[in-house]
């Protein structure tokens, strides 16, 4: 199982900057990421938090909770958590660092992402396309035992 990790604003997805982030809320992304994970007969749960802390306990828990691997969106933690960027290191679950907008055609401090060097690789710019992105990156990498 895959968990799928979205942390802060993106509750206000299909309301907040749709020029960025697109009109699809965050229920109908997870609608999308269960439907493209059954199509590679994988299954997922979704999750957000606004709260950092929650996303590093959850991280923490992950391999223990039964999943094989995560797909993370921390939003603008991405830019600026150590903390985030150690829990990722601190588990041996692949990650994939997924982001709607395309983090380089937008504000500088956004080009950097300091979780991304723990993470087995990222995705952005594909708007809701990069968690389907990421999930195929994830069956390639944990094959048949997913």
């Amino acid at each position: 199982m895959i968990l799928v990790l979205n942390g802060p604003n993106l509750n206000l997805l299909g309301q907040r900057e749709p020029g960025i982030y697109g009109s699809t809320t965050l229920g109908q992304l997870e609608d999308l990421c269960g439907t493209w994970a059954a199509d590679l007969g994988m299954d997922v749960s979704c999750r957000q938090t606004n709260h950092e802390g929650v996303l590093i306990d959850w991280l923490h828990a992950a391999e223990e909770g039964g999943f094989t691997g995560v797909i993370l969106n921390a939003g603008g933690l991405s830019h600026t958590s150590v903390a985030l960027l150690d829990a990722i290191k601190s588990i041996r679950l692949p990650v994939v660092e997924v982001h709607l907008s395309n983090v380089y055609a937008r504000e500088e401090f956004r080009h950097r992402s300091l979780i991304g060097a723990a993470c087995r690789g990222c995705i952005s710019g594909f708007g809701t396309g990069s968690y389907r992105a990421a999930l195929v990156a994830l069956h390639a990498v944990l094959g048949p035992a997913r």
